[in-house]
């Protein structure tokens, strides 16, 4: 509240009086507790004397501290509408000094009386350190009314002026994933719950290497999931992190599932613990649409950097060669040889075998038209352009491990049928990601396609190090599963990362369309990116302003970031910031969080330590797999030279 002028000086009258009072009721002590030394100075009079006597009946002078007491009392209150100019460098300790001194000198001095000198001597240093000690007490006084009352030196990051209320209740229902957590509100750490209870919005889990993904968040998932009863796939990309939690979970929660769900792996550095499944699996080929899409998530997963060519001539040609060859395969006896070892073999043959075979299908005569046309026009360098980009990346594919598990047929990719669930991992070895990633990316492909329909079992898929595998409609599998139960897990390191491999558009739309989002430790611009999604909240500000006459002190409150990008970029391990989704039955409205996820270490431990291994499925032999590869190379060898005879003899009827 600004002063007028006006109530400036009456202010400062009636300060001038209050101190003058106390040094009036000063001097008056003095007189009285000395007066035989003023009367050997001659320095009394009646009036003074009568004053003296009529002040005395009313028991100022009844004891030496009531007069001193109310000086100093009087001398308080006129240093409290004192307005000093206000300095932030006065030392409170030399304050502090001021004061003690000042007052053990003022109210000691009465010793002084107990000095064995003559009573002029005694009453002059009397005076002097009673003077002494009232002045100090005034100076520090006048410093202490200086001091700037506001420190900004406390809380050098804004860390409190950053902190924000956050959902403290447990809100769960029949799909919800809850974490404990904990979070600091201005200095006092508080419990509460980050409530995923809508996962079908899409679950993203951000984090650079360390920052706690797995064991503060991928793990819970996986546990709350099992314990209510989803099917699930996990892609678990350094395996067998995750697998080894999803059996062992399971085991202890199948009563939790109406039908008890079957446990599949499939792995290919490991043979024996592997199941085997055919992707391309004809019952599930409908159409050539879904031979196209196949196509299309291999090869884009074998060339990332064609997922930013897609369209171009070089990128389509290649597509459109191989969907060919599923598609003849689905439909050659039924579908006897659809499956992706036959689809390399098969695309190995020669051109002058190969081109009239597959123009037997009718379908697909649009797509290998451009090939024997370029074949009959001796286009060969054309030819070469359009076909041998999708041979070479293929033929990295033909090896006899991966042709073991992808012809078989344990387990069909429909996980979430009511009358057959199933639980499903697959690993990925980050050595050989490239090449296992292309193929599980298929098989991701294949099984969003099964899982993604009406009247199934409620359903979770778990990618860890997501940007590993490449799913061309992943944008529309989050949009889309809300209604069909299927929940949506997304972990990666950065969203940089997801850029690069999947280009700027598509990266876009899968972390815009997410509705939950944990991250932990990121940088660049992914924090800054989370610190813009976070928004703002109303925060205090406090600022000095000092001249040469006057020094002020201003408070105010403006909107700043809720969770600035360089406090996402200092998290700690275990640290996450976030938002979640809501339902409109369910409402958050303390969606945002910035909390430590409380894991119970030893209780975590203890169940690692009692973790059984993955069984052995099947102890196959080396020379199983090699059997098994050779015999995919006489298959398509037979194919195409009964074909071949087949033609010859159309021909000469």
């Amino acid at each position: 509240m600004s002063l007028t002028g006006e109530n400036e000086q009456g202010l400062r009258k009636i300060v001038d009086l209050t101190r003058f009072a106390s040094i009036f009721i000063l001097l008056l002590h003095f007189y009285y507790y000395c007066y035989t030394a003023f009367e050997h100075w001659e320095i009394k009079s009646t009036i003074t004397d009568r004053l003296m006597t009529n002040i005395m009946h009313t028991g100022l002078f009844s004891s030496q501290y009531n007069s001193k007491f109310l000086a100093v009392g009087l001398l308080i209150i006129s240093l409290l509408g004192s307005q000093g100019k206000k300095d932030d460098k006065i030392n409170k300790r030399s304050i502090a000094a001021y004061l003690v001194i000042g007052l053990l000198l003022f109210f000691g001095s009465s010793w002084l009386f107990r000095l064995n000198d003559d009573i002029e001597t005694v009453a002059i240093v009397y005076m002097t350190v009673t003077g002494i000690g009232f002045l100090l007490i005034l100076a520090g006084g006048n410093l202490l009314s200086r001091i700037i009352k506001l420190n900004l030196s406390d809380d050098v990051f804004n860390s409190l002026n950053e902190t924000f209320p956050q959902e403290e209740r447990l809100l769960t229902n029949e799909y919800a994933i809850n974490l404990p957590a904990r979070y600091n509100l201005k200095g006092k750490i508080r419990k509460s719950w980050i409530n995923i209870i809508n996962p079908f919005r899409g679950l993203l889990v951000i984090g650079s290497p360390g920052a706690g993904k797995s064991w503060f968040v991928i793990q819970h998932v996986i546990k709350q999931h099992i314990e209510k009863g989803f099917a699930m796939f996990v892609y678990d990309f350094k395996y067998d992190d995750l697998s080894k939690i999803v059996y062992n979970w399971l085991q202890q929660n199948k009563h939790q599932y109406s039908v008890k769900p079957s446990f599949y792996v499939i792995n290919f550095d490991n043979l024996s613990i592997s199941h085997r499944c055919n992707p391309l699996d004809p019952n599930t080929m409908n159409d050539i649409t879904d031979a196209t899409e196949s196509t299309r998530t291999i090869l884009l997963g074998l060339n990332r950097e064609w997922i930013n060519k897609q369209g171009d001539f070089f990128v389509e040609s290649p597509i459109n060669f191989v969907t060919a060859i599923i598609w003849f395969l689905r439909k050659y006896n039924d579908g006897k040889y659809c499956t992706l070892p036959h689809v390399i073999e098969l695309m190995q043959s020669e051109y002058d075998e190969l081109f009239p075979v597959l123009n037997t299908q009718p379908e697909i005569e649009v797509l290998v038209n451009p090939f024997i046309t370029a074949y009959q026009n001796d286009a060969m360098e054309q030819l070469e352009g359009q076909v041998a980009s999708a041979k070479i990346g293929m033929a990295r594919l033909a090896s006899p491990q991966l042709y073991w598990v992808l012809s078989g047929n344990d387990f069909t990719l429909d996980i979430n049928n009511p009358k057959k669930p199933k639980i499903v991992c697959v690993g990925n070895n980050p050595e050989k990601q490239q090449i296992y990633g292309a193929v599980l990316s298929l098989y991701i492909s294949r099984l969003i396609r099964q899982v993604n329909k009406k009247g199934m079992l409620k359903c979770s898929l778990v990618f860890d190090e997501f940007p590993t595998i490449y799913f061309n409609n992943m944008d529309s599998l989050i949009a889309t599963a809300r209604s069909n139960k299927v929940a949506t897990t997304l972990a990666m390191q950065d969203f940089s990362q997801l850029k690069k491999d999947y280009g700027k558009e598509q990266a876009d739309v899968i972390v815009n369309i997410t509705g939950n989002i944990i991250s932990g430790q990121v940088m660049g611009e992914t924090s800054k990116l989370l610190s813009e999604r976070f928004g703002k909240i109303m925060q205090d500000r406090q600022s000095i302003s000092v001249n040469r006459t006057d020094t002020s002190i201003s408070h105010s409150k403006q909107l700043d970031s809720a969770i600035p990008a360089s406090k996402i970029a200092a998290l700690s391990s275990g640290e996450f910031v976030g938002l979640v989704a809501d339902n409109p039955d369910e409402k958050i409205r303390l969606k945002m969080f910035h909390a430590e996820i409380v894991n119970d270490a030893d209780k975590l431990n203890g169940e690692v330590s009692r973790y059984k291994d993955i069984p052995v499925v099947s102890n196959v032999t080396q020379q199983q797999v090699l059997d098994n590869y050779y015999q995919v190379k006489m298959d398509v060898k037979r194919l195409i030279g009964e074909e071949v005879e087949r033609l010859k003899k159309e021909v000469l009827d």
